[in-house]
């Protein structure tokens, strides 16, 4: 069955595989599953309750089309909202839960978004702010029952004869060029920008990396679903899924995803490196926990999965030995994540070699894949079949696209993937699609061929007051292999040297402490304290022999709480906003310098 636009997933599966379970999440506790059957028949309801409201495509431009935005966590309304919002033509602007309300008010005006759907109760206060502010905005409505608020389903509630037979008319004539969405990428610098995607470059995208991977029809098949919907990586993922007939759980929330993967024991998930990290640092905490001959064990294990390497055989004896780990330690850790996921997807930032290395040889296949928003967004990844990986790249590209690199090593990238544009910004539009050709701003190499290595970002390479260029990247990659770092942030534009900002792991520092009979009072006092600062001086100086003289790291500061989406210094996909963390901490970077 062909497909052209996303929605087309609920026809292909009630023809090819009818799900009772297609989309599922916990309701006061329990799981609720929604099936093919109620999915198609609740998508088609809220497609003409929206009618009624009168939203249409009007002439399928980007400007005329009616815009209905949603700021929600996962579950089954966010895909049942984007479905109807697309089979009549409308245009979904999603936006994150965590945007600030100026960040808001600025995409649902620019937008000129008519309704918003939002979740909780704290986002319908976070709406309800702004509202005399947006001018197009007719209506709010709830997932959760909120007293005084109106829910979805007086939407769906709308819903009669014959609207439903116009949203059977009308979706029949949405065109693939059609846009789909706009997603605003609040980016590590600037005011957000409106990417526009159509069905085209969704769905071709989708095609692709369905085939490239590669996902079979599998209507066995579960995932659980935590990151969110508002990022591209997880809603192409999501279709992904849908066109394969696997069945999605949504995670209750980033807290619970250890309960929930041993509850629906999912085949796989897609997540982001930080998120891992957090993953990785749970285990080295228990194992640090252990006494004896099992915390000799663990690390024995751990020790030997550092050294893993899927294409080149450690030899007989290394062999034993990991099979040896593997059932005496990895097992508990596969166990943990429902002892049946043969694929975790990652992508959004880099990943760390030694995590690669780690959860591979642990049994857990990792692999690490790279696009931006602006192409719908897959470029490449690691496969699943034999060859088709290595690590410390992000794979090879994808089928369907062609990718190069300029002279100076940014990646290129030209396809029915690349977006039709930036949202009322011709200008931007221009700088960034040139001959057809989507410069996305990265730097890369290719390695044996045809694996692509991200080597830094184009924009955040400096010139130190030497001229020579450092990329901050590989840098911070490298420390971050320390259970000692939690963060970490190179510094060193125009300056003589470079330097670092690092988010000490406390956890790991107070243990260390502990075993060493320091006392351990705060955060501020800790990094200050002259023990600690020779073990980082130590630390710094063991890394820096992986790096030229003019890369190597000659003073840092410690700092003494972790950067995060809430106080402003990471954006929701978990990037650095260098920018932020510069203004913020100009005042300890001068001390760097001084």
């Amino acid at each position: 069955m062909n497909y052209t636009r996303l929605f087309d997933c609920i026809a292909l599966q009630l023809a090819k595989f009818p799900q009772k379970d297609m989309l599922n999440a916990k309701v006061n506790g329990q799981w609720k599953n929604y099936s093919t059957e109620e999915v198609a028949e609740t998508v088609n309801k809220f497609s003409a309750g929206l009618l009624k409201l009168n939203i249409s495509a009007n002439d399928f431009s980007p400007e005329g089309s009616d815009k209905i935005a949603i700021i929600s966590n996962n579950r089954p309304e966010w895909l049942i909202t984007d479905m109807a919002a697309q089979q009549i033509g409308a245009i979904l602007v999603p936006v994150y839960p965590t945007t600030n309300p100026l960040e808001l008010q600025f995409i649902l005006n620019d937008a000129a978004v008519k309704y918003i759907f939002v979740s909780s109760e704290d986002l319908l206060q976070k709406v309800n702010s702004i509202l005399s502010k947006v001018p197009s905005l007719q209506g709010v409505f709830t997932f959760d029952q909120i007293e005084g608020a109106a829910h979805w389903t007086e939407v769906t509630n709308l819903a009669d004869d014959e609207s439903l037979q116009k949203v059977n008319e009308i979706k029949k004539t949405i065109p693939e060029e059609h846009l789909a969405t706009i997603i605003y990428t609040s980016g590590t610098t600037g005011t957000p920008k409106g990417v526009m995607l159509t069905h085209k470059n969704l769905c071709s995208n989708v095609k692709f990396a369905k085939e490239s991977f590669p996902f079979h029809d599998a209507p066995d098949t579960k995932i659980l679903s935590f990151l969110p919907l508002n990022h591209i990586f997880e809603k192409t993922v999501s279709y992904i899924y849908l066109f394969s007939g696997i069945k999605i759980y949504y995670a209750e929330s980033l807290e619970t995803i250890a309960d929930n993967l041993r509850e629906i024991k999912p085949e796989g998930f897609s997540t982001v490196p930080r998120l891992l990290e957090k993953v990785f640092e749970k285990i080295m905490a228990k194992g640090s926990a252990l006494t004896g001959t099992k915390r000799k064990l663990f690390f024995w294990a751990v020790r030997l999965a550092e050294q893993y390497d899927n294409r080149v055989s450690g030899g007989a004896w290394y062999n034993l030995q990991l099979a040896i780990a593997n059932k005496l330690i990895f097992s508990k850790w596969r166990e943990a994540l429902g002892g049946k996921v043969n694929f975790v997807i990652t992508g959004g930032a880099a990943c760390q070699l030694k995590l690669m290395r780690i959860f591979n040889a642990a049994g857990i296949p990792v692999y690490e894949g790279y696009g931006p928003t602006e192409n719908s967004p897959v470029i490449t990844v690691n496969r699943q079949t034999p060859g088709g990986t290595k690590f410390g790249t992000v794979g090879p590209k994808i089928n369907g696209i062609e990718v190069k690199l300029a002279e100076d090593g940014e990646i290129l990238v030209s396809g029915p993937c690349v977006m039709k544009g930036y949202y009322k910004r011709p200008d931007l539009t221009a700088e960034t699609v040139v001959d057809g050709w989507l410069l996305t701003g990265d730097i890369g190499v290719w390695d044996e061929g045809n694996f692509l290595k991200i080597t830094d970002r184009k924009k955040e390479l400096f010139k130190t007051s030497g001229g020579k260029y450092v990329a901050p990247q590989p840098i911070e990659n490298k420390l971050k292999e320390s259970p000692f770092v939690e963060q970490v942030m190179v510094v060193g534009a125009e300056k003589k040297f470079v330097g670092a900002l690092i988010v000490p792991s406390f956890p790991v520092l107070q243990e260390w402490m502990r075993e060493k009979g320091i006392p351990y009072t705060t955060n501020e006092d800790v990094i200050n304290h002259p023990k600690v600062l020779e073990l980082y001086r130590e630390l710094v100086e063991s890394f820096n022999k992986f790096f030229n003289h003019v890369e190597q790291i000659k003073k840092f500061e410690l700092l003494p709480r972790e950067w995060t989406v809430d106080t402003g210094e990471m954006t929701p996909k978990m990037s650095l906003k260098r920018k932020v963390v510069m203004e913020k901490f100009n005042e300890v970077i001068e001390r760097i310098y001084n």
